[in-house]
């Protein structure tokens, strides 16, 4: 029978997301439980608290940690069903895998909670460096490419919709550029907490058993020793506000992914911009001639679901009832949902990147058609003059009329200032007029590529 998804992440997405079930499964996070207690097992055995394990236990808690298998996974399944407690499963599972001669060290003082903040923690930070990285990566690395290859293709600005000091397109897409190399440094420099302090937070049960041993010191390395930063103080649970703090960070990226597609949605719609066809695709099921900017819509209806996840997750997870309440469990098997159409947003906005294409000259033209935005220019350069207030003159000579670049001509030549002033105003055309915008282009690319190569 053919399997019916109830998520498009599971069926129309499932190709374009094929590498995150290995984070965000019940199968990626069983595996990662296993991982934690395993990887604690081998911290309690260096410790010399337990008669030391035999070579052969060793061995098989190696082979457990690198071939958990669908087998494995459907045992703590089963386990699951029968308890109705999916952490204890694992426990359960182990003491069936390992045999080993003293079993009870396996979970040995753990609270649940210590063994799902430290598997959510691990599966989070190798998505962030294996998957969303590497694909903010390509996507600052197309921008580099754009912004200078346009870097001095003089583009027509709108504030408030209407004309304003023209810009290039290739400023305006480091812009952009700008904006992800900032949140895509914070996202590389985030680091998650992670929590083994017991059943509420005061390490008890280590102490009542073992009560000479440093546990807040071990409790550190262990947390560090899988990548996380300690966390010393908590109820039973990690209080998740660096989750909060990460979600927040991949809401901004998606917002400056947002604002791209926005961005160029309406220049592809004024014409600016030129999506190209590609094979045999189709716009529109009854007009023949359209090439939708399909990508860049997608990638935008994907960061709203995306960010009023990642909204809501931050919300609910650094608030819980005292020492500990349940409701944060079946939140936090959203987080991937929330991730994955991030994910797909960026993805969306690359392939959209890499259908568009300008033609110089249609854009120069459309620039020099509206020689009114030179005003700012003259009006600036009369104030220098000592011109009694230009910019009502320049005011009263443009707004609601169209004016020529004659006119402008005439109008200078008719001032009472140098003739070489007048020479230099009457040299400007809004094609020119473009100030920096190479600079800041190239400036911009200089860090990108850093951070690139570092």
């Amino acid at each position: 029978m053919m399997q019916r998804e109830i998520s498009p992440l599971d069926g129309r997405y499932r190709e374009r997301l094929a590498e995150l079930p290995s984070y965000f499964s019940e199968f990626a996070l069983m595996k990662a439980r296993c991982e934690v207690e395993l990887a604690y097992l081998e911290a309690l055995d260096r410790a010399g608290l337990f008669p030391a394990l035999q070579d052969g236990e060793r061995e098989r808690i190696e082979g457990a940690r690198t071939s958990f298998s669908d087998a494995d996974f459907e045992r703590i399944v089963e386990i699951d069903r029968e308890i109705d407690h999916d952490v204890k499963a694992c426990e359960i599972f182990l003491r069936e895998k390992l045999g080993l001669a003293q079993p009870n060290r396996i979970h040995f003082g753990l609270t649940s909670a210590d063994v799902d903040n430290l598997a959510y923690g691990l599966l989070l930070e190798r998505f962030r460096d294996e998957q969303q990285l590497p694909l903010l990566r390509r996507l600052i690395e197309r921008l580099v490419d754009l912004v200078e290859a346009w870097k001095d293709v003089v583009f027509p600005a709108r504030t408030h919709g209407q004309p304003a000091s023209p810009t290039t397109l290739g400023k305006e897409l480091a812009v952009f550029l700008s904006r992800l190399l900032r949140q895509a440094e914070q996202l590389e420099a985030h680091r998650f907490r992670g929590k083994l302090t017991g059943a509420t937070g005061t390490y008890a049960s280590f102490v009542a058993a073992f009560p000479d041993h440093d546990w807040i010191a071990f409790s550190d390395a262990f947390v560090e020793s899988l990548g996380l930063e300690p966390n010393r103080c908590t109820t039973q649970i990690e209080d998740h506000d660096t989750l909060a703090e990460y979600f927040a960070i991949v809401s901004r990226i998606n917002n400056v992914v947002s604002d791209l597609d926005r961005d160029l949605w309406e220049y592809i719609s004024r014409g600016d911009v030129i999506e190209r066809a590609v094979g045999r695709e189709v716009g529109s099921s009854t007009m023949p001639h359209k090439v939708n900017p399909i990508r860049f819509e997608n990638s935008e209806g994907n960061v709203a679901v995306s960010n009023a996840l990642l909204h809501a997750l931050s919300d609910k997870l650094s608030r819980s009832r005292m020492q500990r309440d349940l409701s944060d469990t079946t939140v936090k098997r959203n987080i991937g949902v929330a991730l994955a159409h991030g994910h797909l947003a960026i993805g969306g906005t690359l392939r959209g990147l890499e259908r568009i294409e300008v033609d110089e000259g249609a854009l120069r033209a459309k620039v020099d058609s509206s020689p009114e935005v030179l005003a700012e220019a003259i009006q600036t350069v009369l104030r220098v003059e000592g011109v009694e207030d230009p910019y009502e003159l320049l005011r009263g000579l443009t707004r609601n009329r169209e004016v020529s670049l004659a006119d402008l001509h005439s109008w200078v030549d008719g001032l009472a200032i140098a003739e070489e002033t007048k020479k230099r105003l009457k040299a400007l055309t809004p094609g020119r007029y473009v100030g920096l915008a190479e600079a800041v282009c190239d400036a911009v690319v200089i860090e990108a590529t850093d951070w690139l190569a570092g």
